[in-house]
């Protein structure tokens, strides 16, 4: 005979109140702006464990792919990073060019940083597309890919921004050059003769500090909370 398993109203109770807590999240709507959403973000986040956070995330992550504009994805990791944060919704993009077009309508585009593809470097001449968000976001290591849409994000206390340039320097004397104007970079990725670097904190395109830095093709493409 199978044994029932048994009651456990202690845990149905939490798994009621999670319910209802995610039926009023949903409820409330999305915030303003990218930024407010992250400083917000970041201070439910203050004092979790790892575990804690990767559940809060996924939670809330799916909740800001039902309220926000939609998502379209363009490479394998950009597939496996969207679907970890915001569940499967995204739509996928076959080449770089449609899921640019698709963030020039409106969407989100999550898009991989790989050698193959400088698309990226496209966000120079299209300045009302801005990166908004890179995955992952933790700051313990590399982005592997970034979110491009419509209108730039605001400053959040904790950003990374995102830089090309055409100079054929070397990315160490790139960023040496960047360092002497004040600006702490590492180099992200290099493809069709342009470099992608990532400058420690919230920079304006206009910030006088990059006025002199290398290249004749080079500017600010957007910045990213990081947490």
């Amino acid at each position: 005979m199978l044994a029932e398993p048994p009651e456990d109203p202690a845990r149905l109770a939490q798994d009621r109140a999670l319910v209802e807590a995610v039926r009023a999240r949903m409820a409330g709507g999305p915030r303003a702006t990218p930024d407010a959403d992250a400083i917000a973000l970041r201070e439910v986040l203050k004092d979790l464990s790892p575990s804690e956070v990767a559940a809060v995330r996924s939670v809330l992550g799916r909740i800001d792919a039902a309220h926000g504009a939609p998502l379209i994805v363009w490479g394998p990791a950009s597939q496996v990073l969207a679907a970890d944060r915001y569940g499967l919704v995204a739509r996928m993009a076959a080449k770089p060019e449609a899921a640019l077009a698709a963030a020039r309508d409106g969407a989100r585009a999550v898009m991989d940083l790989t050698p193959a593809s400088a698309w990226w470097g496209r966000l120079l001449a299209e300045p009302e597309l801005c990166v908004t968000a890179a995955l992952p976001d933790h700051g313990a290591g590399q982005p592997r890919a970034l979110m491009v849409e419509r209108g730039p994000s605001g400053p959040t206390g904790d950003d990374r921004t995102f830089w090309v340039t055409d100079s054929p320097l070397s990315a160490d004397r790139i960023v040496a050059a960047l360092g002497a104007a004040g600006l702490a970079a590492s180099p992200l990725i290099e493809a069709g003769g342009l470099k992608l670097f990532a400058l420690a904190g919230y920079v304006q395109a206009r910030d006088g500090r990059l006025g002199d830095a290398p290249g004749s093709l080079k500017g600010v493409i957007g910045a990213a909370p990081v947490f």
